[in-house]
């Protein structure tokens, strides 16, 4: 897995390529902590080279949800292939969080 971060206006924008499993949810979740304690507290998870997502990446993702809500910040996705969209979907975290195709739609929204 590899994570890379910028910021784009008031967005924090953190893209990550390969896999989000047991192994590596807590260098994601450790990454997404480190974003959120300098302050902050919008993000879009740019996942257009995510290639599978587990329960353990879902975990992080909701952890971290909760946690910029209490900020009032929010998490978005952009990018999402397919068979990770299906785990979105089946988990019903589409109904909980925006989606985008691309990180340029997500940015006009966010």
């Amino acid at each position: 897995m590899d994570i890379q971060t910028r910021k784009e206006k008031e967005t924090w924008i953190v893209a990550v390529r390969g896999r989000i499993d047991a192994l590596t949810a807590p260098e994601f979740e450790k990454k997404l902590q480190e974003s959120a304690a300098s302050g902050q507290s919008i993000f879009l998870l740019n996942f257009s080279a995510l290639e599978y997502i587990s329960s353990a990446g879902l975990r992080v993702i909701l952890s971290a949800a909760k946690k910029l809500k209490e900020k009032k910040g929010r998490i978005s996705f952009c990018g999402l292939q397919a068979p990770v969209r299906e785990v979105f979907d089946i988990s019903g975290l589409t109904s909980i969080f925006k989606f985008f195709d691309s990180e340029t739609e997500a940015l006009k929204e966010v």
